[in-house]
């Protein structure tokens, strides 16, 4: 990509609703600017090497002027990099974005506009107030509230429904021009901050109350509000809120590079999720002793995965080497539905997968099996159970253990730790022993106090119980789906 300016809309919260455009636009970024309005989760998406600068604008509080925020774009892209102001909301929707094309071309830079899922649309889709409908409304008015005297009122108030932006301090006022000027005052009337996020607020009342209703609620900006008779549909509507899940805070503390995998599911459910990594997958701590091993692959009876990382690492350490599957003669055994599916992602056929994501469960799905004599290769990480192995040589195998990865603590874990727990989040997931012992390293005990405990399996339970923690709910099955599934039995059994 040469040079250019992207204006990208982000959407209302969700990070999901990103366009596809946007996404890609991201992963190719050399610099991202980015509003206090945009998901932080969408920083995730750019490279490694991208820079990413925060140039928020909260109501009183400002990091860069607009004039600052312009010219680092214009200076960025006359260096030759591909840069991204990444909007709140669409560009053009009370955004900025003219202001800031409008430089742009005076300066002679390349830009380009890609467009966002406004906060209104998301606002409507997630608390079930459709902005049109055939039966209430077929005028929308967009409209701010920055500044009461700017607005003509009486127009305004003609329109069936009216989206108010930025205007949550000055309600109050434009309320009673809105009824000053022949709206009712019984006219439905709906609040709603940080609309299509987990933690969305919302407040119902007409525009007469809602005011009142705001203020009692210390309800604070962002927020934007809707007024209008289809603001009643939302009784009917209101899906997103009543998600089993909604409103709840639940750290997951897996690789970052892995989190999905949990984070997805749950966020399906309504839950607000802060990632608390505690693990980082990193490559072997000496020269991997993987790639002396491939060199004797054809001569393996068997290979056992245990991990996603494990099978990750051998392929990787296989690509390095002079050979390839065509070497591999042994028969495959992983452990959980995630390691079966990347093994079979390399088109291979695995011929055993135990019944439960725990050791036992391997050993007894290979009880059957003559191991006598048998070589197995088990690429695993540097610390792990040996119960596999001891019981395997027991039954007459020759087991190599290969240390193909290591778990460490990433650098930032005790910082995001801290910041997890002080918002108070209602749930925290362990899925292994190495999550739990690792967070336990980087914070108290006690700052899991008032937190339930959801664990992947009984071994990871049990290490969570010999550091004093109490489990609530343990995967059935032993997997990340099972564990998504035991969180969501608790909420609904209340």
């Amino acid at each position: 990509m040469t040079a250019k300016v992207y204006l990208v809309g982000a959407g209302p919260g969700d990070p999901g609703l990103i366009t596809v455009k946007g996404r890609k636009i991201l992963e190719r970024a050399d610099s991202i600017l980015y509003d206090h309005l945009a998901s932080e989760r969408l920083l995730d998406l750019a490279p490694a090497h991208a820079e990413r600068v925060y140039v928020g604008k909260k109501r009183a509080v400002h990091e860069a002027t607009q004039e600052e925020i312009t010219a680092m774009l214009i200076e960025r892209a006359r260096s030759g990099q591909t840069v991204v102001r990444l909007k709140g909301g669409d560009p053009f929707i009370f955004g900025r974005g003219g202001e800031e094309m409008e430089a742009l071309a005076a300066a002679g830079i390349a830009f380009e506009i890609v467009p966002g899922v406004t906060t209104p649309l998301g606002l409507a889709a997630y608390s079930g107030v459709p902005l049109t409908h055939r039966e209430h409304t077929s005028a929308v008015t967009f409209v701010t509230g920055h500044s009461v005297e700017a607005i003509d009122w009486s127009k305004v108030g003609a329109s069936e429904t009216i989206v108010l932006f930025m205007g949550l301090v000055n309600f109050p006022a434009i309320a009673q021009e809105l009824i000053k000027h022949g709206r009712s005052a019984e006219t439905p009337a709906i609040a709603v901050r940080w609309a299509t996020r987990p933690d969305q607020q919302t407040i119902v009342g007409t525009l007469g109350d809602l005011a009142g209703r705001i203020e009692r609620a210390g309800m604070k900006p962002p927020a934007t509000i809707v007024i209008g008779e289809v603001v009643a549909l939302r009784e009917r509507f209101n899906w997103f809120e009543k998600l089993p899940l909604f409103g709840k805070r639940i750290i997951v503390t897996r690789d970052r590079r892995q989190s999905s995998m949990l984070a997805e599911p749950l966020e399906a459910l309504g839950a607000e999720i802060l990632f608390v990594p505690v693990i980082e997958i990193a490559d072997a701590a000496e020269s991997n002793p993987l790639d002396q091993t491939i060199q004797n692959l054809a001569s393996y009876d068997w290979l056992i995965f245990t991990s996603v990382n494990g099978v990750r690492h051998f392929v990787e350490a296989l690509d390095r080497s002079n050979r390839d599957l065509r070497d591999l003669k042994a028969k495959l055994c992983a452990i959980g539905s995630s390691t079966r599916a990347a093994v079979e992602a390399l088109h291979l056929r695995v011929d055993v997968t135990p019944e439960e994501y725990v050791a036992e469960s391997l050993l007894d799905a290979l009880a059957g099996e003559d191991l006598r004599g048998k070589r197995i290769l088990l690429p695993r990480a540097a610390v792990a159970r040996d119960l596999v192995p001891i019981t395997l040589r027991e039954r007459g195998a020759l087991v190599d253990v290969v240390e193909a990865y290591r778990t460490i603590i990433p650098s930032d874990a005790a910082a995001r730790a801290k910041e997890a727990f002080a918002s108070k989040p209602g749930w925290i997931t362990f899925t292994s022993s190495s999550t739990v012992t690792n967070l336990l390293a980087v914070t108290s005990r006690d700052a899991l106090e008032g937190v339930k405990v959801a664990s992947i399996g009984p071994v990871t339970s049990a290490t969570a119980r010999e550091a004093g923690l109490k489990v609530d709910v343990e995967a059935q099955p032993h997997t990340i789906e099972g564990l998504v599934e035991a969180i969501a039995r608790t909420r609904a059994s209340r």
